[in-house]
């Protein structure tokens, strides 16, 4: 299973979002952190603010933050939700009419694949990803401040 660039920059900014411990946090910082393109980000956190994930502060001193606890974001819903689709094949058929559908053993088993893939996600939330906590913040935010003028 691969996931698209907009659910991997989605679960790298919860992360980095979660480790700053409620401090308002820049699309900027979070793009050098994770050495991410700081336009695609933009789009992506427009995307978690609007599904309720996180408030965004306009402005001058304004950023990011949680609106949820980390132990309340499950990583499987956040992977559904920003996936657009989650098939691992399309249909071979003309116009996206699949001539075997009703026969097509191959595209049910990876649907069933999926399925285990997200059920194993289901397992973990936000707050299960960010508990090497002061690690996480010594990489993410102290080389940010380190590098600050």
């Amino acid at each position: 299973m691969r996931l698209t660039l907009h659910t991997d920059y989605a679960l790298r900014a919860l992360i980095h979002v979660a480790v700053a411990d409620g401090k308002l946090v820049t699309i900027s910082e979070i793009a050098e952190s994770f050495d991410i393109s700081k336009q695609h980000l933009m789009k992506v956190v427009n995307d978690l603010s609007q599904k309720g994930y996180l408030d965004t502060v306009r402005g001058r001193g304004g950023g990011i933050r949680l609106r949820r606890l980390p132990r309340d974001i499950n990583i499987g819903q956040v992977v559904r939700e920003t996936e657009d689709k989650l098939d691992v094949i399309g249909c071979l058929g003309q116009r996206g009419y699949c001539r075997i559908e009703r026969v097509c053993v191959l595209r049910g088993v990876l649907h069933d694949a999926i399925q285990a893939f997200l059920a194993v996600l289901d397992g973990y939330t936000l707050a299960d990803l960010v508990k090497p906590k002061r690690a996480l913040s010594l990489l993410l935010l102290d080389q940010h401040a380190a590098r600050a003028p």
